[in-house]
């Protein structure tokens, strides 16, 4: 016949290890979580300056694969361009003198991800002249088949 007596020691065992474990796990899953946050928040910063590059090379191909289709590009005049005439604007061209990108701040959300930067350029004018450009940015940038890829971007004038 069982020992009735050892019961109630064994409910408390249990008790007490579930509550370990309970305790336990916020622990490890925590920085596992913030670990997986800061390696997605990384992976949109590469592609942030994987834009910059293409657009500073003008290279077509990777304008292409970094955007998304519903593409919406904002200038800081207003003007709005789709994917194609983004892309058509840069593909093959010397547009940019130099183009920096400073003060980062990128928040990922889920499957979105929101980054803002400031932008300094010296574009390169048809006549051989150049300009330049000093704006805050503001990029969403969308997970599409393992890759990020830039949905939205609007920027504002800054002053100079």
């Amino acid at each position: 016949m069982p020992r009735t007596d050892l019961i109630p020691a064994r409910r408390r065992f249990l008790a007490s290890a579930a509550i370990a474990i309970a305790l336990a796990v916020p622990a490890v899953v925590t920085p596992l979580a913030g670990a997986t946050a800061q390696d997605r928040q990384g992976d949109v910063t590469k592609a942030v300056e994987a834009l910059r590059v293409a657009m500073l090379a003008g290279d077509g191909p990777a304008l292409k694969a970094l955007t998304m289709e519903p593409l919406t590009y904002g200038h800081s005049n207003g003007r709005l361009e789709d994917k194609a005439a983004f892309v058509a604007s840069l593909e093959g061209k010397n547009a940019f003198k130099t183009l920096d990108l400073s003060d980062h701040a990128i928040q990922v959300v889920g499957d979105t991800a929101i980054a803002r930067h400031t932008f300094d350029a010296v574009n390169n004018l048809p006549d051989g002249k150049t300009s330049t450009a000093h704006i805050k940015v503001l990029q969403v940038w969308k997970k599409d088949g393992g890759a990020w890829k830039l949905l939205a971007r609007q920027s504002a004038p800054l002053p100079t």
